[in-house]
């Protein structure tokens, strides 16, 4: 079966580029009667895998820079994608996020995977105008309407789509997500080290550490501001928070982590900003870890957690969206909208005796359930499905 796959998102550092090139590269590495053929936006700055062809179609701006804040991709490029991807007689056309969808006049059987339904639940959140948000919407109920079939990356979120974007629970199939490799447990204590060392941790600070973005569902903001609880409790606590400060490209609230109350708990000292650091280096920064924290109002998947517990280190998570489904017995749950939940649950960890220590051999034991191969499984099931649906 000759697949094409939309790679607008490919160069994307994390989120839907991570998704999409983990996902192809375990597709290309199995030998199981698929053809993949990737469909690029621009020329990509990433390698791409071995025995996998690839077309570009030519459009002006990336799907990256002509998403960023409250810009909207131009006519003219998506129909100088759907034009290509039309071009290529696949036997079924898959985008690995509905982020990049754009319309296809083929009519060659399409999958689309819609992550999550953040956008539908919290638009005063993630869009900068009603106008980007009705776009989205708008962008949405083609994509529905033009797949045979929904991919998505957990049950919670075809529960979500299923309910709040109204489509059939039998026209869903569930993927999953996995680590990256370099993502496990480390045996050397020295790269450790080195690495607390670089972003200012000392020996005897009990780091507490959160990845991902600063949207405001993110709800970063609220952790920080569990910090002095936390510290009360715990003066060798510190959270290291990871991730792109630049407030580039997707619609965040950095400066608001800088500000008001935020300033008031950073004032300990005991808050910090690494940036955008390696795959390399975070799972060092893991593994020297308490915690990874993900205080999310919603998730549709959670990979930073998934990547914590290949480390071997406990979760404290939302109990929202998918994260008690993905992090399970791996760690605690706590209302994102209760800052005293948030440093009750960092607390437990930290001063329970022996209990960080339990938490940790379960998230080991737990991520063996997440891999990309299984990814790869699943979303093959769900291309038969795609081109066998009437």
């Amino acid at each position: 079966m000759h697949v094409g796959i939309d790679a607008s998102s490919w160069d994307n550092e994390r989120g839907f580029g991570r998704f999409t090139r983990s996902l192809v590269a375990a597709l290309a590495a199995r030998d199981t009667g698929f053809r993949y053929t990737l469909l690029f936006d621009r020329e990509p700055e990433r390698p791409v895998p071995d025995g996998v062809e690839t077309v570009i179609a030519g459009a002006r701006r990336s799907m990256s820079e002509a998403a960023s804040g409250a810009n909207a991709r131009a006519g003219a490029d998506m129909l100088a994608l759907s034009r290509t991807a039309g071009a290529l007689k696949a036997d079924l056309f898959f985008f690995p996020a509905s982020y990049s969808f754009y319309p296809m006049l083929s009519r060659v059987p399409k999958l689309v995977c819609i992550h999550d339904t953040i956008p539908e639940r919290f638009p005063d959140l993630i869009f900068p105008t009603r106008r980007n948000f009705r776009l989205w919407q708008a962008k949405t109920r083609l994509a529905i309407w033009q797949a045979r079939r929904i991919l998505t990356v957990s049950e919670a979120s075809a529960s979500d789509i299923a309910q709040i974007l109204r489509v059939p629970r039998g026209r869903i199939d569930v993927t999953t997500e996995g680590p990256f490799e370099a993502f496990g447990p480390i045996a050397d204590p020295a790269l450790i080290a080195d690495t607390r060392v670089r972003h200012g941790i000392a020996p005897e600070d009990r780091v507490l550490v959160y990845v991902g973005g600063f949207n405001r569902h993110k709800n970063v903001l609220r952790l920080i501001e569990a910090m002095p609880q936390i510290l009360a409790a715990c003066p060798e606590a510190r959270l290291v928070i990871v991730g792109r400060i630049t407030g580039e490209r997707f619609w965040d609230n950095v400066e608001e982590l800088t500000e008001g109350a935020a300033r008031d708990a950073r004032a300990s000292g005991r808050i910090g900003f690494t940036g955008e650091i390696s795959d390399a280096e975070m799972a060092a920064l893991l593994n020297g870890a308490e915690a990874l924290v993900l205080p999310s109002l919603w998730e549709g998947f959670g990979l930073p957690a998934v990547e914590a517990m290949a480390c071997g280190t406990p979760v404290l998570a939302s109990d929202r969206g998918s994260l008690p489904e993905v992090v399970g017995d791996a760690g605690l749950h706590f209302d994102p909208e209760r800052t005293e939940d948030i440093a009750g649950a960092a607390i437990l960890l930290l001063n329970e005796p022996g209990f960080q220590q339990r938490l940790a051999k379960a998230a080991l034991a737990r991520s063996e359930q997440f891999t990309w191969d299984r990814s790869a499984d699943l979303t093959e099931a769900a291309f038969r499905r795609t081109v066998g649906a009437s």
